[in-house]
C-alpha cells in the first residue's frame, strides 16, 4: 500500500489568467457592493457575557481587553455606532439610492430595533455576521457550529427571515464549511478574489462572494491605516478607477466596499464616502448591487460547474488515467501522485507542471529511456497497427496515417538515419505541425549533436504530454 500522498487545500489558481466575463446586468463595467457592518451591541462586554471588555475597531488604536471590568470608553464609542454614525449612514445611502447589505450580528440587532427597522424600509440586505462579533480561531467545531445556528435563530426572530448571505470575519478554519452546511446562498468570509466562485463543499455546490479588508474603513482604526477621509477616498477611487478599465476591456470585475457604523459614521469621515459615491455617479456602466443580487446573478449567469478533482485521486486511478502521458512511462505518473498536489493542479496547465517535474527530475538514462519508448514517425509499429491510442491519433491528427509511398520512403530514411546518429527516435509533436513542416524539422534537426537533439526531444516530450492532457480536459 502505498503511503498517502501529501496534499494542498489551498487554491492559487482560481479564475486563472483569462477570468470569465461576469456579464453584469445592463453590460455594467463593474459591480459595487457595498457593507456596512452593523456590530453595535454584539461586541466583547461584560454585559455580553464576555469575560473581557473589546479591544478592536475603535478610536483607542491599540487598546487591550479588560479582563473582568467594563470598559467605559469603548462602550461609548461602540453605542456611537448605533446612536449616530448609523443614522449618518442610512440618510446618505437613501439620498443617494445606494443598495446596501448589512453585515448584522444577531445580538447587536437585536439590541437596535430602530436599526433594523430602518434597514427594512430602505431594502437593505440583512445578513449575518454571526452571534456576537468575537474571534473564533480557537473555537472547537461544535461550538462554532451552536453559536452558527443560534446566530440563525436569533437573526430570524428579530428581521422576520432567515440571513441568506454570512459573513463571520473573526473566523476559524472551520467557518466556511461549517456556514456551508446551514445552506446559505453566499459566504463571503474570503478575501482572495475580484469576483464570485463556487466550491465544493461536502458535495454541496457553494457560492463564495470574496470581501475586502483594504477598501475598509477599519483601517482607521488600525495602524499604517487611513489617517483621514481624503485617504479613504483616494483608496476607493484608484480600486475603481482599476476595476473599471478592466471592465472597460472585457473583464469586469466586483468591488466591495467595507463600513463601520463607529468608524466611517463619524462627520470627518463620512465626507470622504460621499464623495465616492458622487464621483461613480459620474460613470456609465456601473451597478451598485447587494450581495444577494450579485449571488443571483451569478448563479444565474454562471451556475456551478464540476471540475476535475484529479489530486484527490487515489494512486491507482491517478496513474491508470495518467500512466500514458508519457509514452509508456507510467513512473512519471507515480511520482507525480507522490508531489503534494492540490487544486491548482486540477488542470492540463497544473498537471502538466506536476508530470514535468518529475520527468525533470529523472537521470539521463531514464529520461532517454522515455524517449526510446516513442514510435518512429510512421514507421513498422504505425503499419502495424501497434501505436498506442494516443499515438495513433497523433499522427493521424498530421496525415501520417496516409502518406504517399514517396513520402514513407522519406520518414523510413530519416527515421534510420536519427536513430542511428542519436540513439533515439525523433520525436516532435506533430500536432503542431503537417507533414511538410516536419519533414523539414527531420532535416534541420538530424544535423544537430546528439547533446542538443536530447535536450530538444525531451522538451518535444513535454510538450506532447501537454498537448495530451489539454485533450482530457
Amino acid at each position: 500500500m502505498a503511503e498517502k500522498s501529501p496534499r494542498y487545500p489551498r487554491d492559487f489558481h482560481g479564475h486563472g489568467a483569462d477570468r470569465p466575463d461576469a456579464a453584469w446586468p445592463g453590460g455594467a463595467r463593474i459591480a459595487v457592493s457595498f457593507v456596512l457592518n452593523y456590530e453595535e451591541g454584539g461586541e466583547n462586554c461584560l454585559l455580553h457575557g464576555d469575560a473581557a471588555s473589546e479591544a478592536f475597531l475603535s478610536e483607542i488604536v491599540g487598546a487591550a481587553p479588560w479582563p473582568g471590568q467594563r470598559h467605559w470608553n469603548m462602550e461609548s464609542i461602540y453605542d456611537y455606532g448605533a446612536r449616530a454614525g448609523f443614522w449618518r449612514l442610512h440618510r446618505l445611502f437613501t439620498e443617494t439610492r445606494v443598495p446596501v447589505t448589512v453585515y448584522g450580528v444577531a445580538t447587536a440587532l437585536a439590541r437596535s430595533p430602530a436599526q433594523v427597522e430602518a434597514m427594512q424600509e430602505a431594502d437593505w440586505e440583512i445578513a449575518s455576521h454571526g452571534l456576537k462579533w468575537i474571534d473564533y480561531k480557537d473555537h472547537t467545531p461544535e461550538d462554532e457550529a451552536a453559536d452558527m445556528d443560534a446566530a440563525i435563530k436569533l437573526h430570524t426572530e428579530v428581521t422576520g427571515a432567515r440571513p441568506m448571505g454570512w459573513y463571520t470575519g473573526r473566523c476559524s478554519v472551520n467557518t466556511v464549511a461549517l456556514a456551508a452546511q446551514r445552506g446559505f446562498d453566499w459566504i463571503s468570509d474570503t478575501y482572495d478574489d475580484d469576483l464570485p466562485y463556487w466550491i465544493d463543499a461536502d458535495g454541496r455546490d457553494q457560492l463564495i462572494i470574496p470581501y475586502t479588508l483594504d477598501c475598509n474603513d477599519m483601517r482607521f482604526a488600525t495602524p499604517q491605516g487611513f489617517n483621514a477621509g481624503d485617504q479613504f477616498f483616494a483608496y476607493l477611487r484608484d480600486s475603481f478607477d482599476a476595476l473599471y478599465a478592466e471592465g472597460t476591456s472585457g473583464r469586469p470585475a466586483m468591488l466591495s466596499i467595507g463600513l463601520h457604523c463607529r468608524l466611517i459614521g463619524r462627520p470627518g469621515r463620512v465626507q470622504a464616502l460621499r464623495k465616492f459615491i458622487e464621483y461613480i455617479n459620474g460613470f456609465e456602466g456601473v451597478w451598485c448591487a447587494r450581495r444577494t443580487d450579485i449571488a443571483a446573478h451569478w448563479a444565474a449567469t454562471h451556475p456551478p460547474q464540476r471540475r476535475h478533482n484529479w489530486h484527490l485521486l487515489g494512486q491507482e486511478a491517478f496513474v491508470s488515467t495518467f500512466g500514458g502521458i508519457f509514452e509508456h512511462s507510467p513512473w512519471i505518473a507515480e511520482g507525480a501522485w507522490a508531489l503534494e498536489l492540490g487544486p491548482a493542479h486540477d488542470s492540463a496547465q497544473g498537471l502538466h507542471n506536476a508530470l514535468c517535474r518529475v520527468f525533470r527530475a529523472a537521470s539521463d538514462d531514464q529520461r532517454l529511456e522515455v524517449l526510446r519508448a516513442h514510435p518512429d514517425l510512421a514507421g513498422k509499429l504505425a503499419a502495424a497497427k501497434r501505436l498506442t491510442d494516443e499515438s495513433t491519433a497523433e499522427q493521424a491528427s498530421a496525415g501520417l496515417d496516409a502518406l504517399t509511398d514517396d513520402e514513407r520512403h522519406q520518414f523510413d530514411t530519416q527515421n534510420s538515419a536519427y536513430v542511428a546518429k542519436h540513439g533515439f527516435p525523433f520525436i516532435i509533436a506533430v500536432k503542431d505541425h503537417d507533414k511538410a513542416g516536419i519533414l523539414r524539422a527531420f532535416e534541420r534537426r538530424i544535423g544537430n549533436d546528439s547533446a542538443t537533439e536530447f535536450t530538444e526531444a525531451c522538451k518535444q516530450v513535454e510538450r506532447i504530454a501537454r498537448l495530451r492532457l489539454e485533450d482530457m480536459e
